[in-house]
Formats: C-alpha cells, sequence, structure tokens
C-alpha cells in the first residue's frame, strides 16, 4: 500500500470534454474516477445529466454516479465521505483517482474545507420546516442576526438559508461564530493539480448545442416526463437546466425547436457562470483548451508514477 495517493482533478464548463479525457487517461493509468456532478449522482437521470453510459465508461469504475433517487437529498458531505472511502481503495489497490468536477463548487469545498453541522432535535426540524414555509421572511431575519454570513447567499438560495437556520436552532449561535469555533477542515490531504478546460466560446456554444439535440434525439422528453410521473416536480433536481424547460414544453408553453434554443441557451449560461467561478476559485490550476490539455494530463509524469 503507497502511503501518498496520486491524484488530480479536470475541471471545466458543461460540455467542455471533462469525462472523456478522464476515462482516457484512466485507461492509460491505472485509474479510478469521482464525478462530482449534481446531477449524474441521481439514478434514472441519464440523458439530461450526461453522464457516461456504461459503454462509454469503458470498464473504468466510476463513482459519484447513480447513487440516489430523485426525490433524496445530499450535500458537500456525501461526497466528501465518498472522497475518503475512493482513497482508502486507491491507496490499498495501487490506483490513482481522477476527480472530474462537473459541479467545482464541490472540489472547492473538499479542498479548503467544511465545517461539521451540528445535529438536531425533532422538534426543532419541526419548527424549521414550519419557518421555512416563508423562506424571505427567514432570510431578512438572518441577514439582520448576521449580515456578514448572509451577505454570501442569494435571498433565493432556500438550501442554504435553511442550513444557516439549522445552526441557529441547534446552537444558539449565528452562522459566523459558529464557524469560527468550529473551522472548516480539508478533506483533500494529499497533493492535487486541477486542470481546468479553457473552451472558447464559439466552439463550447457548438458543443453545446450538438449535446442539446442529442439528448432531444435520445429521448430527453421521456426521461424527464417519467421523472416527473414518479417523482413529481417537487424534488430540487427537477428544476436543473434541461428538466426545467421540458417540463415547460410539457405544458405546452412553446414547441420542440423552441426547447432546444431554452436549454442551449441556459446550459451556455451555466457555462459562462461555471468559467468564471473555476477562473476565480482556484490557485495554481493550469488551464489550455482541450487538445493541449489532454497532452499535458496523459504525460502528467507524477500521477502516472506508481
Amino acid at each position: 500500500m503507497n502511503n501518498t495517493l496520486r491524484q488530480l482533478a479536470i475541471i471545466g464548463p458543461t460540455a467542455s470534454g471533462k469525462s472523456e479525457l478522464a476515462i482516457a487517461l484512466a485507461k492509460k493509468s491505472n485509474a479510478v474516477i469521482l464525478s462530482l456532478d449534481s446531477l449524474s449522482i441521481y439514478k434514472e437521470i441519464d440523458i439530461v445529466s450526461a453522464k457516461p453510459s456504461p459503454l462509454e465508461q469503458e470498464g473504468i469504475p466510476h463513482h459519484g454516479i447513480d447513487l440516489l433517487l430523485p426525490d433524496e437529498s445530499f450535500d458537500v458531505t456525501l461526497f466528501t465521505k465518498l472522497y475518503k472511502s475512493i482513497c482508502t481503495e486507491a491507496l490499498t489497490l495501487d490506483k490513482g483517482l481522477i476527480i472530474v468536477g462537473g459541479t467545482s463548487f464541490y472540489l472547492k469545498s473538499m479542498i479548503d474545507g467544511i465545517s461539521t453541522l451540528p445535529s438536531l432535535e425533532s422538534w426543532q426540524i419541526a419548527k424549521i420546516k414550519e419557518e421555512m414555509s416563508a423562506p424571505d421572511k427567514v432570510y431578512h431575519r438572518l441577514k439582520t442576526l448576521d449580515p456578514r454570513y448572509m451577505q454570501r447567499i442569494e435571498h433565493n438560495d432556500r438550501y442554504r438559508t435553511e442550513k444557516a437556520l439549522s445552526i441557529l436552532y441547534a446552537t444558539d449561535m449565528i452562522p459566523t461564530r459558529y464557524f469560527e469555533e468550529h473551522p472548516p477542515i480539508p478533506a483533500i490531504k494529499y497533493p492535487i493539480t486541477v486542470y481546468n478546460i479553457a473552451t472558447d466560446k464559439t466552439l463550447l456554444r457548438e458543443r453545446i448545442m450538438n449535446r442539446t439535440k442529442r439528448m432531444i434525439t435520445e429521448g430527453l422528453i421521456d426521461e424527464v416526463a417519467s421523472l416527473e410521473y414518479r417523482y413529481s416536480r417537487a424534488p430540487n433536481c427537477m428544476k436543473a437546466i434541461g428538466i426545467k424547460e421540458t417540463l415547460d414544453y410539457l405544458d405546452g408553453r412553446y414547441d420542440k425547436q423552441t426547447l432546444e434554443e431554452k436549454i442551449a441557451t441556459n446550459t451556455a449560461r451555466l457555462a459562462k457562470r461555471q468559467t468564471t467561478f473555476n477562473r476565480s476559485q482556484f490557485q495554481g490550476i493550469i488551464s489550455a483548451d482541450l487538445d493541449s490539455l489532454r497532452k499535458m494530463v496523459l504525460e502528467d509524469r507524477i500521477f502516472k508514477k506508481s
């Protein structure tokens, strides 16, 4: 068993080619893949998530996909636990680990660390649920109590608002004070190189358009209709790009051509946000176009060293 984990991360905007590059590297370097993606983690969400099919995985072990049902919730702590488990396995089997950051916020959280959240009693859970029936009211109350913490949270971010309220109820402390007393502990402790796929806007838009066309051809509409029938529109994942537009299409709000345009446009906007996040939130990342990055990654001697 090695004492140091061979690992690297590949991030980039949606449709930039991360999965294909990760699989190519894993085949060449005896590695497993951990997907950090907010949709691929769900079973039954296959087409809209663009997760690699069993055939496309080419026999490479993939972790972080097909773990939950669409009506189950998760947060970064799930990926943290999964990462630690995979680290032990990879070290024992002398394999490398490739992290593919579809949702690179999770990678950022694991590098910087997260704080353990306090547990709640049943009456507190019930009270929080009751108060969150009026999320705007909760948000403004928390912003008054803890403006420093809440300035980082958008007013419509129900999930993080509820987390802040949970901390208040569980500890009787505002989130800022709680996190000062419980500083984050990084999950990623071994050295890691982060590669970022920098894609030309025009080229990326073309890739997004092609992916959108392929999704619709492969049965996106039927997949979303089945998800709605089985799980309703309540789960958070049903608000994801590709799903919400298809639900509008099923409601008769626009035709199939407009559906394609809406998904492509909203995906391009997401890609722009991802690009900005990746550029500003990671230190020492290596950015290049896909072809150049492929050569760099496949020749990463430190990663391939056994």
